[in-house]
Formats: C-alpha cells, structure tokens, sequence
C-alpha cells in the first residue's frame, strides 16, 4: 500500500515555512535632518549603538468599528524623533489572526534628536 499524501505533506511545509520567513520583518524609518540623542553606555551591537533608544512593547485592543490607533510619544518634547523602528513578528500575526484584527502586539523602538541650543 502506497502513501498518496506525501507530495501533500511537503507542500504544506513549505507553505508553513514560507509564512514563518514572511511574517517577519522591521521598516525603519530616519530623520535626515538632525543627529540621534546620544548614550555613551550603550554599547550595543546593532543598529542603536551609542544612541538612547526608548523602547515600546505592548498589546493594543482596537474595536470592530475604529479605522486607526494612535499612540503619542511624549518623551521627545520639543526635539522630535531621529528614528522610528516598527517590529512585527510571527507571535504578533497570530496573535492578530486569532482575535480577528483585536488585538496587536506594538513593538517600537525610537530615537529622539538631540537637542539644539
């Protein structure tokens, strides 16, 4: 007795590890005009380093009948912000899928500027 589903199974696989690779990414957006408020304890080794990132990590509630969310960044004052880093992953998108759109994880790294005199 043969197997008939095996070219089915490899499938699905694939399907399921192109999902995994696809929904997962980061769009950064940087402010050309001024330079990134400074931390010199941050030794970080990526993108960030020597900059005082601030850190947003949280799950948002939208309701059925609200078209956008907005979220204000206080922090930064008068100064503005340098760089703005959007994170989404594959908890997040399942998270969405399983809650129809409710819920959301909010993942934001940012940068304000540094202040002029």
């Amino acid at each position: 007795m043969k197997l008939r589903y095996k070219p089915f199974v490899k499938f699905s696989i694939a399907i399921i590890i192109c999902c995994l690779f696809s929904s997962c990414y980061s769009v950064r957006l940087k402010n050309v005009y001024g330079d990134p408020k400074p931390d010199p304890m941050n030794d970080s080794k990526d993108y960030y380093r020597f900059m005082d990132v601030q850190p947003i990590d949280t799950v948002i509630t939208i309701k059925v009948t609200d078209k956008d969310f907005t979220m204000l960044i206080k922090d930064c004052g008068t100064a503005g912000i340098h760089t703005i880093e959007y994170r989404n992953t594959f908890g997040g998108v399942l998270l969405s899928a399983v809650t129809f759109g409710r819920k959301r994880r909010v993942r934001v790294k940012y940068v304000c500027m540094k202040p002029t005199n």
